[in-house]
């Protein structure tokens, strides 16, 4: 040790680190043949004592012009995610022809990207960039669980919109999923993503690391048995995670699609009427956009999660003077796909793009354009109604 000071505080650390009254009989070479020992056991003693001593610098603290720039790129990715579900939201509950079962499904969607952008994305950025928590200990927790809360519902509406287009177009006969079973399904949703993010809600915690130049709080999650990368708890949980959200999803999202198309290739053989052409053609187009969003999400999501599994075998990854800008670089794309989903809605659909431009107001052009392509709207709800009585027996009055 360099002072006497050095010595104090290292004698007070090593008592508090083990908790044991006999250390204090003992000499400095004593206690750190003791401490040797102990640490061997046990690796996150070694945290502990370096954290209560303070040593070493502050780490993952970037210059200030590579926080600047990673404040902009996440800054412009929320408000996109923000304003865009917001709209979604809108545009589907204030106008009555929009209330259809899927697009419920899209809400249900956008909420839980909403609140991915808001109570995680934006006070996790800030961590990341600046290795500092500043929200205190139950933001913590709620960032965290709201994280894996968010991405579960996300992704088991996913599953639920599938199902929904898959009854309709490979088994038409059978009767489609009616408003009380889409809120009921909403429901076992958001029921089945609380508990999987239950761990996150029990074991988040925060605590204050010291160094030579200065202390930052960390948010994280603290298992039982240590904490990432270290924890083969934390390994589990991760594996069960992306099994549950993210591969067996994606393998059944994959099959169902294809069967899909494969279904609508087959209607297109033979005579139809126009308005049948018409009927295949749109359910063509719902197809394409839905294939699209989940490719998004497949394709943003899939370096995240295989960061974890990565560097849990790959420790030194983690340390690597790179890990900080490429698991930033990771974490951006996995919530900019909050912000895609209302991009492919508003590109893929036009009654999605016709009602993003009745608020947005881009151009001239979209002012002008917008009440007759509403009108085309009404006249093409009516058509379609009047088609399905027309052809409907039961449509007809009885002598």
């Amino acid at each position: 040790m360099d002072s006497d000071t050095d010595l104090q505080n290292f004698f007070n650390c090593a008592q508090q680190i083990l908790a044991k009254d006999k250390l204090s009989n003992l000499n400095a070479t004593q206690m750190v043949d003791l401490l040797t020992s102990e640490i061997l056991g046990d690796i996150n003693l070694k945290v502990r004592l370096g954290n209560c001593m303070g040593l070493g610098e502050r780490p993952f603290s970037p210059p200030w012009w590579a926080q600047l720039a990673w404040f902009i790129v996440f800054a412009v990715m929320l408000l996109l995610a923000i304003l865009g579900n917001t709209l979604v939201i809108w545009i589907v509950l204030a106008h009555r022809r929009m209330r259809t079962v899927t697009n419920c499904f899209l809400v249900n969607l956008a909420v839980a990207d909403l609140l991915m952008a808001t109570l995680n994305g934006a006070p996790n950025f800030v961590f990341l960039v600046t290795a500092h928590w500043p929200f205190g200990a139950v933001t913590c927790t709620a960032s965290n669980f709201t994280a894996n809360l968010t991405v579960s519902a996300g992704v088991f509406t996913l599953v639920a919109i599938t199902v929904d287009r898959y009854v309709a177009i490979v088994k038409p006969l059978q009767h489609r999923l009616s408003r009380k079973v889409a809120r009921s399904a909403l429901f076992t949703v958001w029921c089945a993503s609380a508990l999987l993010a239950l761990p996150s809600l029990l074991y988040s915690d925060t605590y204050k690391k010291q160094y030579i130049n200065g202390e930052r709080e960390i948010c994280f999650i603290k298992w039982p048995d240590g904490s990432y990368p270290t924890s083969k708890t934390d390994y589990c949980y991760n594996i069960v995670f992306l099994a549950v959200t993210y591969v067996a999803p994606m393998s059944v999202m994959v099959w169902a699609y294809i069967r899909m198309s494969a279904a609508l290739r087959g209607r297109a053989i033979g005579e139809c009427t126009h308005h049948q052409m018409q009927v295949v053609r749109a359910k063509r187009k719902v197809v394409r956009m839905f294939v699209l969003v989940v490719m998004v999400f497949a394709l943003c999501w899939l370096p995240y999660h295989a960061y974890f599994v990565l560097v849990y075998h790959h420790q030194s990854l983690a340390s690597s003077p790179l890990s900080q800008h490429i698991y930033l670089g990771f974490y951006w794309l996995a919530m900019a796909n909050s912000m895609f989903n209302p991009l492919i809605y508003y590109w893929m659909s036009n009654k999605f793009r016709i009602y993003f431009r009745v608020v947005l107001c881009w151009c001239r052009a979209a002012k002008t354009e917008t009440p007759n392509d509403l009108k085309k709207l009404d006249m093409n709800r009516s058509f379609s109604v009047s088609q399905r009585h027309y052809r409907d027996p039961s449509s007809f009055s009885r002598a």
